[in-house]
């Protein structure tokens, strides 16, 4: 069985492009804690085809929390340098848009709250 069920933060935008076919991909990156929040966390590539591509590049930022399911997929192939390369990637079956970013809040300066803000 190869299934794989992970939750983080996007580290950057999806990028959107599309196969010689026409199909869409979309390729993400995803930052994973460990138990020990002390550790660095674990960066996970993940890749998603069809509509879930489009969604994925149209819904999601970086930093979004998402929890994705897929299949653990490993390739290898000779870079234009000959050396041998080789990478780990998630296929995902599913993304669930989880917490947003969390946007800092801007307070208004003292100066700038009118006096019918007051409620006395």
């Amino acid at each position: 069985m190869n299934t794989i069920q992970l939750i983080g933060r996007l580290t950057a935008d999806p990028e959107l492009r599309a196969l010689a076919s026409g199909k869409p991909v979309a390729n993400m990156r995803l930052a994973v804690a460990r138990r020990d929040r002390d550790a660095a966390p674990v960066y996970v590539d993940v890749v998603a085809f069809d509509k879930l591509a489009a969604v994925c590049a149209e819904h999601l930022e970086k930093g979004r929390q998402v929890a994705i399911s897929g299949r653990l997929e490993h390739s290898q192939w000779e870079a234009k340098d000959g050396t041998k390369r080789s990478k780990h990637e998630v296929i995902a079956n599913d993304v669930d848009f989880l917490a947003k970013a969390k946007a800092p809040v801007e307070e208004p300066a003292p100066d700038e709250q009118g006096d019918e803000d007051i409620p006395f």
